[in-house]
C-alpha cells in the first residue's frame, strides 16, 4: 500500500482504501502499472506510478493493487504495460479515466475499481466523424446523475456490497434508455422493464447502482437499450460477469467500468474522388471546394455517409503540369489555389471580369483538366479582384484573425512563393542568401515596407479565401451528416516550404519509395526525402501535430497515406531514380561479423556491380564496345566497373542524355538506360554508406546473375539471411517505431484515422493498427485473400476502410477512366468526371439504385429531408438475440419494426 505521507501537509485524515483491478494477459517480464494526475499516482510520471500485482482468477490473469486516499478524492488515471525498470511498453488508448469518490463513503472503507484495458477502437465513437457528424443529435441528452454520485445507500449489514455499473453508449436514439439486466431481483430477473435503469452521466457514460448481497456473487449480466415503444436491443457477445476476489479486505463499493456497449459494428458506404475530378456547372475547368456542397447533396441522396478526397495541399513546385501530382506537397499547411472559386471572391465583381470568367469557363471546360491553363487563369483573375479589394479585405477583422492564427506557416509559405517566382525555381540552392531559412530573413521578406509586400499579401489573400470556401463546404457536410475525409501524404516535395524551414526534420540525402511488387518490378521512387524521426521526437513531433491540427479545421476523418512508413520506410539514396536498390529505415542490418561467421567474406564482390564481358555482349550485342568505353572501366580482364562520372542512376541518365543530344546512341535512350541500370543493380548486398561494416540484402537478390554465379554454400546462407532481414528480425523494431509515432498523430486531433495498409505488409502492422484503433484499407481489385481476383466487401472484417463506391455512366473507354499510373512517376493527374454534379443530382433512378445497394448491404445512411431512417434491426428480415437465463435461453425474434414479437423458451 502506498504511504499516506505523500499527501503533504496532512498529519491525520480520514482515508479510503482504493483498489484497482484489471484483467490483462502480459508477456514474461512485463507488469501493469496505474499512473494518474495526482502525486499519489505519480502525477503522470510513470516511474512513480502504482505497480500492480498479478493473480489468476480462473482462466484470467488479473492485476490488482491498492492505495489509501482521502475521502472525496478525485483524479484522472490510465494503465500502462511496463518492463522491469518501469519503461513504458504499451499504454492505453482513448480518453483518460476519471476517479471521483462519492460522498458518503466512510473512513476505512474499501472501494474497488473494476476496469477493462482500453484499446484504440474504444475511442472511435468519440472521434469527430462519429461524435460531431454521424451520431450528432438534434435533441439534447441531459446529465441525470454526474460522475461521483451514487443513488443507493449500503445497509449496515457487512455482507452487502454497492455496485455501480458504468457503460459507454455513444450511439443512442431519442427516448431510449440503457438498462442492466440479470437473474438477481435488483437486475429485473431478466425482464428489461424491471432491470436496473442507468442514468446519463455525460460524455456518453451511463451509470446506475444497486446493493447486492455478496453471497449472490458472481452474477452474469448484459446491458441493453430499451426504447419508448417497448423495443429493445441486447448487447452482442457473451454475458458480462461480476466477481469479487478472495482477499481479506473485501470491498464495500465496486465501480464497474464495462467499456463500450457491445453492438453490431456500425457500417456505412462512401464515395472517393479527387477534388480536381469533380465537374459542376459553376467550376472553372476543375473541381472546386464549393462544389463539395453539391457532392454532399448527391452523397446524402445516394445513401453515402462519407466523401473522401485526395490531398488538397498546394503542390506548385515546378509551375507546370508536373504539379498535378497531389502527393508532392509544396506546403503541408497551404491549400491548393487550383480549387479556388474566383466568382466567390467578391460580391462586386465588375462586368468585364465577369465576362472574362465566362469565356475562361467555356475555354477550360474540356474532357480533362488543363492544369497549367487553369492555374494561370485563376491566379490572373484573382489578382485583378485582389487589386480592387485588397485594402478592404486585408483590414477586415476576419482576415486579421486568419492571419494571426496561421502566421507560423502562412508567412514562410508566402515568402517561399515569392522567392520561387522571383528566381523562377523552387530549388533554393539557387536563391543566394535566401537558400538558408532564418526568422530574420523571413521578417524582412514579409515586412510591410518591403517592395514585394503586395505579392506577399496576394498569397495571404488566396489562402484566406480557400480557407473560407473549404470551411463553408466542410460545415455543410457536417450539417448533412456526411463525413468529409482528407488524405495525409507520406512525404513532402524535396523543394518545399517545409524542407526550407525545417531542414533538420528531413534526411535530404535520401529519397522515399516502395520496394518492387506485382505492379512494378523496379519498385517506386517518390523522390521525397525521408523523415528524421530522431530529430522530430525532440519536440514531441510538433510538426506532425501542427499538420493534423490544420487538417482538423476541415475534415472529420483522414487517410494516412502509406501507413507502413510509420513502421519503416523504403529508403533510397538521393541519386537513385528507380526504387529497387534501397533498404528499410529503421532496420537491423547484416553485420560484417555475422556474415563472416556464416562463411561470407568477399564483400567487395557482393556489394559492387557484377559486370562481366559476356553479360555486356548478351545485353547490348555489337553495341557493347561503345557501352564499355563510354561508361565502364575494365579493372581486370573481362571484368568491368562503372566510371566515377556515371556510377549512379542519375549520373547514367545525364550521360545518356548528353550522348543522345550528340546522336551517339545506336539504340533508344530508354532501352540503353534500362540495360545500364540493370548492370548497376546487379549486386547482392548494399553497403551502408555511413558504416562500411554493415550491409543490407538487395531486394529480390535471387534474380541477379551476381547471386546465381555464387557457390551453393554462399547462396544458401544469403537466402537464409535475406528472409530473416525482410520477414523476421525487424518485426519488434518496426512495431516499437510505430507505437512511438502513430499515437502522436492520433492524439493530435479528434479526426477518425484510417491507414492505407497496402503493399508488402510486415506481420506487426495489423496488430498495431488494431491496438491503436486504426481502420485499414481493402481494395476489391487487390484482395489480400489468396486465390481471389476480386475482394468481397460483405466479408470484410470490421475495421476495414469504408468501401468507395463511384457509380458512373459508361460512355468512355475504361482506359480514359484512369486517375493514376503508379509505375509512371511523371503521370499527369488530370481525370475529370464527364457528368456534372447537377446532372447526377437530377438522376433519381441512379441515386435510388445506389441507395438500395447501401441499404441492402446493412449499412447506415444519412437521413435526408422528409425521411426517417429505419432501425438497424430492419436490415435483415429477422435478427436473433439470445439472453442467458441459467438453464434456459430466450430467443428474441425481432421483426422489421424492431419490436420483439414473441419469446420462445429453448430448453438446453
Amino acid at each position: 500500500m502506498v504511504n499516506l505521507g505523500l499527501f503533504s501537509g496532512l498529519k491525520s485524515m480520514k482515508s479510503v482504501n482504493v483498489s484497482f483491478r484489471l484483467p490483462y494477459f502480459t508477456h514474461w517480464g512485463q507488469s501493469i502499472l496505474v499512473c494518474g494526475s495526482e502525486p499519489i499516482l505519480g502525477s503522470w510520471n510513470v516511474k512513480k506510478g502504482l505497480l500492480l500485482s498479478p493473480g489468476h482468477e480462473g482462466d484470467e490473469l488479473v492485476w490488482s493493487g491498492s492505495v489509501a486516499v482521502p475521502s472525496g478524492f478525485g483524479c484522472e488515471y490510465s494503465y500502462y504495460v511496463v518492463d522491469g525498470d518501469k519503461n513504458v511498453l504499451r499504454c492505453e488508448m482513448g480518453r483518460k479515466r476519471k476517479l471521483l469518490l462519492a460522498d458518503g463513503i466512510q473512513d476505512g472503507e474499501v472501494v474497488e475499481f473494476h476496469d477493462l484495458w482500453q484499446i484504440g477502437s474504444d475511442d472511435l465513437p468519440f472521434r469527430s466523424a462519429f461524435k460531431n457528424v454521424i451520431f450528432n443529435r438534434s435533441w439534447t441528452l441531459n446529465v441525470e446523475t454526474p460522475l461521483g454520485v451514487i443513488q443507493n445507500k449500503l445497509d449496515e449489514e457487512a455482507e452487502t456490497v454497492l455496485v455501480q455499473f458504468r457503460i459507454c453508449c455513444p450511439n443512442i436514439e431519442e427516448d431510449t434508455s440503457v438498462y442492466v439486466i440479470g437473474s438477481h431481483i435488483n437486475l429485473g430477473k431478466w425482464k428489461v422493464q424491471d432491470g436496473l435503469k442507468l442514468s446519463c452521466a455525460g460524455d456518453s457514460i451511463w451509470q446506475g447502482d444497486c446493493v447486492l448481497r455478496k453471497v449472490d456473487l458472481p452474477i452474469k449480466y448484459p446491458s441493453c437499450k430499451y426504447g419508448k415503444a417497448g423495443n429493445f436491443s441486447l448487447e452482442t457477445g457473451p454475458n458480462r460477469e461480476l466477481t469479487v476476489g478472495s482477499s481479506k479486505n473485501q470491498p464495500r463499493y465496486i465501480f464497474l467500468s464495462d467499456g463500450m456497449f457491445r453492438e453490431l459494428p456500425w457500417r456505412a458506404a462512401g464515395v472517393a474522388i479527387p477534388m480536381f475530378s469533380v465537374r459542376s456547372e459553376s467550376d472553372l475547368g476543375v473541381g472546386e471546394f464549393l462544389d463539395l456542397k453539391l457532392l454532399v447533396d448527391w452523397a446524402v441522396d445516394s445513401g453515402f455517409h462519407l466523401v473522401q478526397l485526395l490531398p488538397i495541399n498546394d503542390t506548385s513546385v515546378h509551375g507546370m503540369w508536373w504539379d498535378s501530382y497531389p502527393y508532392s506537397s509544396l506546403s503541408v499547411f497551404a491549400l491548393h489555389p487550383l480549387y479556388l472559386r474566383v466568382q466567390a471572391l467578391s460580391e462586386n465583381i465588375p462586368d468585364d471580369i465577369k465576362q472574362e470568367i465566362l469565356k475562361a469557363k467555356q475555354r477550360l471546360d474540356g474532357k480533362d483538366v488543363d492544369y497549367e491553363a487553369t492555374m494561370a487563369t485563376k491566379l490572373s483573375i484573382a489578382k485583378k479582384i485582389f487589386t480592387r479589394e485588397k485594402d478592404l479585405i486585408l483590414s477586415s477583422e476576419s482576415f486579421q484573425k486568419f492571419l494571426s492564427e496561421n502566421e507560423d506557416w502562412l508567412k514562410p509559405y508566402a515568402a517561399f512563393c515569392f522567392l520561387r517566382d522571383f528566381f523562377e525555381t523552387s530549388d533554393r540552392s539557387e536563391w543566394g542568401r535566401f537558400s538558408q531559412f532564418s526568422k530574420d530573413k523571413l521578417e524582412k521578406l514579409v515586412a510591410k515596407d518591403s517592395l514585394q509586400y503586395d505579392v506577399i499579401c496576394f498569397h495571404y489573400y488566396i489562402q484566406f479565401h480557400l480557407h473560407l470556401q473549404l470551411s463553408e463546404a466542410a460545415g455543410y457536410a457536417r450539417k448533412k451528416g456526411v463525413v468529409l475525409k482528407g488524405d495525409l501524404p507520406i512525404g513532402v516535395d524535396r523543394n518545399s516550404v517545409d524542407t526550407w524551414v525545417y531542414p533538420n526534420l528531413f534526411r535530404m540525402n535520401t529519397a522515399t519509395g516502395a520496394p518492387p511488387d506485382y505492379f512494378d518490378k523496379n519498385g517506386q521512387n517518390w523522390g521525397f526525402p525521408t523523415y528524421n524521426w530522431e530529430e522530430m521526437s525532440k519536440d514531441n513531433y510538433a510538426w506532425w501535430q501542427a499538420r493534423l491540427t490544420q487538417m482538423a479545421n476541415y475534415f472529420t476523418a483522414y487517410r494516412i497515406d502509406h501507413i507502413l512508413g510509420f513502421f519503416r520506410i523504403w529508403e533510397l539514396p538521393e541519386h537513385a531514380m528507380t526504387g529497387l536498390v534501397g533498404k528499410f529505415r529503421p532496420s537491423i542490418p547484416l553485420s560484417q561479423e555475422e556474415l563472416e561467421r556464416e562463411g561470407i567474406w568477399d564483400f567487395d564482390r557482393l556489394s559492387r556491380p557484377y559486370i562481366r564481358q559476356e553479360m555486356l555482349q548478351d545485353k547490348f550485342g555489337s553495341y557493347w564496345t561503345f557501352i564499355a568505353s563510354t561508361f565502364l572501366n575494365e579493372y581486370q580482364k573481362q571484368c568491368y566497373e562503372f566510371k566515377e562520372e556515371c556510377n549512379t542512376e542519375k549520373k547514367i541518365a545525364a550521360k545518356l542524355k548528353a550522348c543522345a543530344e550528340r546522336s551517339l546512341l545506336l539504340e533508344s535512350e530508354n532501352k540503353t538506360r534500362r540495360g545500364l541500370f540493370d548492370l548497376l543493380q546487379n549486386i547482392v548486398l548494399i553497403r551502408d554508406p555511413e558504416d562500411p561494416r554493415k550491409f543490407y540484402p538487395r531486394f529480390n537478390l535471387e534474380d541477379t546473375s551476381s547471386f546465381n554465379d555464387l557457390d551453393d554454400h554462399s547462396k544458401n546462407v544469403l537466402k537464409k539471411l535475406y528472409y530473416d532481414y525482410y520477414f523476421h528480425r525487424q518485426e519488434n523494431l518496426w512495431r516499437q517505431n510505430a507505437l512511438k509515432t502513430l499515437p502522436v498523430l492520433l492524439n493530435s486531433s479528434d479526426m477518425l484515422a484510417c491507414g492505407e495498409d497496402l503493399g508488402l505488409i510486415p506481420s506487426c502492422v495489423h496488430p498495431v493498427m488494431q491496438e491503436l484503433g486504426l481502420i485499414g484499407l481493402r481494395i476489391q481489385r487487390m484482395p489480400s485473400e489468396p486465390g481471389l481476383e476480386f475482394g468481397i466487401p460483405s466479408q470484410y472484417s470490421y475495421m476495414t476502410d469504408l468501401m468507395a463506391l463511384k457509380e458512373e455512366y459508361t460512355t468512355r473507354p475504361a482506359a480514359e477512366e484512369t486517375i493514376n499510373d503508379p509505375t509512371n512517376p511523371k503521370h499527369y493527374w488530370r481525370y475529370r468526371v464527364h457528368v456534372t454534379l447537377e446532372s447526377l443530382i437530377k438522376d433519381s433512378e441512379l441515386k435510388s439504385t445506389i441507395k438500395d445497394l447501401v441499404r441492402g448491404s446493412g449499412r447506415s445512411h444519412p437521413v435526408g429531408e422528409n425521411e426517417v431512417q429505419v432501425n438497424e434491426e430492419s436490415v435483415a428480415t429477422t435478427e436473433k438475440q439470445q439472453v442467458a437465463t441459467g438453464k434456459e435461453k430466450l430467443l428474441v425474434v425481432t421483426q422489421l419494426n424492431g419490436v420483439p414479437q414473441k419469446e420462445i423458451p429453448v430448453v438446453r
